[in-house]
């Protein structure tokens, strides 16, 4: 199998720390690419018409893309349980889809500096954006502490990202104030093999 990843990618980062996790590594082979929604370079846009990663190509020479479809599959080829059997996983999807959706929203804070020029820039779109991950954090110190705090699951590895990526493009906003156990969770949790190896990297 192929995936295309980016090591600064927050989603490539799951389906990365989900192989390490199952010991999926000596099955895939690992394509670094770099592009932006302007400039797409070596995104894979004749894998994925979104142009969007991480994607994979599977054996068969099928291509899944989107990180819950990867992760899902990979568990299921592993026969893995970080997807647990309901009802326990309507809680892992939910709790995995937040963490995405407050990626999603990171995302279109980074790009909004990055890719608009200055005088194109909405302030209030930016903290509308950033508003939804606040909203989630509070919901996930509030909501989920017994979930991370549970065997292994997909939901506690997207979260884990999560966080690591606000750390890595964020760290202004300090995510950390006002969530106390949320934070002393990712402390413990970044120190998996799995999550060290991972750790996104300026490119």
């Amino acid at each position: 199998m192929q995936l295309y990843h980016s090591p600064t990618t927050p989603f490539g980062r799951k389906v990365m720390v989900l192989i390490l996790e199952l010991g999926l590594a000596n099955q895939v082979e690992v394509i670094d690419v770099m592009g932006t929604p302007l400039s797409p370079g070596s995104l894979p846009v004749d894998h994925n018409p979104l142009g969007k990663i991480p994607a994979l190509v599977c054996d068969d020479g099928r291509v899944l893309y989107d990180s819950r479809v990867i992760c899902r599959y990979l568990n299921d080829l592993d026969g893995a349980a970080l997807y647990p059997p309901a009802p326990k996983l309507w809680e892992t999807l939910t709790l995995e889809a937040t963490a995405d959706g407050m990626l999603d929203a990171g995302i279109l804070v980074l790009y909004e500096g990055r890719l608009r020029p200055a005088d194109k820039q909405f302030p209030d779109w930016i903290e509308a954006q950033w508003l939804k991950i606040a909203r989630g954090l509070d919901v996930i110190e509030s909501d989920w502490t017994e979930h991370l705090n549970g065997p292994l699951d997909m939901a506690q590895i997207a979260v884990g990202c999560l966080l690591g990526w606000l750390d890595f493009r964020l760290d202004a906003r300090n995510w950390r104030a006002g969530h106390p156990k949320l934070a002393a969770w990712q402390a413990e949790f970044a120190k998996r093999p799995a999550m060290r190896a991972t750790i996104p990297r300026a490119v």
